[in-house]
């Protein structure tokens, strides 16, 4: 007796071969490819004052952005950085769906370029499904081989750029001349190639569709005036093939020839005309396939375009609506926030504790005397000398500390201070400030209160 054969509940993901289309949009798309790639590729290899401009240096605990040099003490401005692109990406998601996605995110930006070395090796769309239907000859390998090698070495090339911003890049670019990387370096470097070959050559949509959390909570952003890329139903249906010289509209036909070029040039394969689905990354490429046939037709274009569903429905629609003007407040708030913080940051930061053990001690001559700790971070890269005085109670003075000491550059240091005062002015709880002076930069300086405890009677 045969054994029945149980079905499948799983169906392998078709390989989507993108159409190359050109147009508004597609220019867009590739300029921003362009530009992106091209700061990250040569962004480290500029220099700021006989050092890499930007280098993120995990060991010595500093980043350099440019002419500023953050310490694990600002962290706060990554703090402000992270909230304001969470806003942004609210206020573009509103605005106009997932432009982020369509235009600059790395998955989209990356599978850009290997798309590009897929059509030069292996040819426009009908000849790689062709070749990939083929069986294996020497034009199939020559093919496939030319691509793997223009994939692996650019992945190759993106793992050594991104090790570059974390190790200086001219000096990775010498060991790795001389075979001498070390094995973190390495494995990073490898881990990010392989990562870039895995996700831009191979998964592409599968990123987008199944791994990115965008695509799952896009929705929430979304309202009914946000700008969406859609199809005019009204328009364009009952879809169907025509010839350019028949009247479609006394044929009782749409304006949708039915052509589905939307459908080939998109990456991830839908078709928009189902209506918005979270798969659509909005890179527009439907756009201007559409209008491409638009114009061959005579036609006017906009089948398929930016619009709203609102207006879709033929209601009233207000794309600059008031949550725009709230997200583009904050916005606007908080980067002049992080700006001003930025620009007047000081490269020192003082910390004082004080000794919690003792309230005060009465000294020989009516002296009253509370212990502090002082931490004094220098937060520029060079040692400096720094002044420590105390003010706040008459006649106060520092005891164990010398007129001036040295902080290595990015270094903390612990001093152990004692404050002194007269019995005679020193009763109860007083507040007292401490300060750091620069020695050679007066203007350099920081104040800290706390408290200074005496008798109360």
């Amino acid at each position: 007796m045969n054994k029945p054969q149980s079905a499948s509940m799983y169906e392998s993901e078709k390989k989507i071969y993108p159409r190359e289309i050109g147009g508004r949009f597609a220019n867009l798309s590739k300029l921003a490819t362009i530009i992106l790639l091209g700061l990250f590729y040569a962004v480290p290899w500029f220099n700021w004052d006989e050092r890499q401009a930007v280098l993120f240096d995990l060991p010595a605990r500093k980043f350099h952005l440019i002419g500023l040099t953050l310490w694990p003490q600002d962290f706060p401005y990554l703090a402000m950085l992270l909230i304001i692109l969470a806003l942004s990406l609210f206020f573009f998601t509103a605005l106009a769906g997932r432009l982020w996605c369509g235009f600059a995110c790395p998955q989209t930006v990356w599978t850009e370029v290997f798309i590009w070395m897929e059509q030069w090796t292996e040819g426009t769309r009908s000849q790689r499904m062709k070749l990939d239907k083929a069986p294996w000859s020497w034009n199939k390998l020559r093919r496939k081989g030319s691509k793997q090698f223009l994939w692996i070495t650019f992945s190759m090339w993106t793992g050594f750029t991104f090790v570059g911003y974390f190790t200086p890049v001219r000096e990775l670019g010498a060991e790795l001349l001389a075979l001498n990387v070390g094995g973190w370096t390495l494995f990073w470097g490898l881990f990010y190639g392989f990562a870039t070959y895995g996700n831009a050559g191979y998964m592409r949509e599968q990123v987008c569709k199944y791994m990115c959390p965008y695509a799952r909570f896009q929705s929430a952003m979304f309202d009914k005036d946000t700008l969406i890329i859609s199809y005019d139903e009204e328009r364009g249906e009952p879809r169907g093939s025509r010839k350019r010289s028949v009247d479609h509209k006394e044929a009782g036909l749409g304006d949708c020839i039915d052509c589905q070029l939307c459908v080939q040039v998109c990456p991830t394969g839908i078709d928009i005309r189902k209506g918005l689905q979270y798969e659509c990354i909005a890179c527009a490429a439907c756009i201007d396939a559409c209008d491409s046939i638009m114009d061959k037709m005579d036609y006017p274009r906009g089948l398929v375009r930016y619009t709203t569903e609102h207006a879709l429905n033929n209601e009233g629609t207000r794309v600059l609506r008031p949550r725009m003007f709230v997200y583009a407040t904050l916005l606007l708030i908080l980067i002049a926030g992080l700006a001003t913080s930025m620009a007047t940051r000081t490269p020192i930061i003082l910390d004082v504790i004080r000794d919690r053990n003792a309230l005060f001690r009465e000294l020989p001559g009516d002296i009253i005397e509370n212990t502090y700790t002082l931490k004094v971070i220098n937060q520029s890269n060079e040692a400096r000398k720094f002044a420590l005085s105390v003010a706040g109670v008459d006649g106060i003075t520092l005891d164990g500390v010398s007129d001036a000491v040295t902080v290595d550059g990015g270094g903390v240091l612990s001093v152990p201070v004692r404050a002194r005062a007269h019995r005679d002015n020193a009763y109860g709880i007083m507040t007292i400030q401490f300060t750091v002076k620069a020695i050679d930069d007066e203007d350099v300086m920081v104040a800290e209160d706390s408290r200074f405890l005496g008798p109360t009677s």
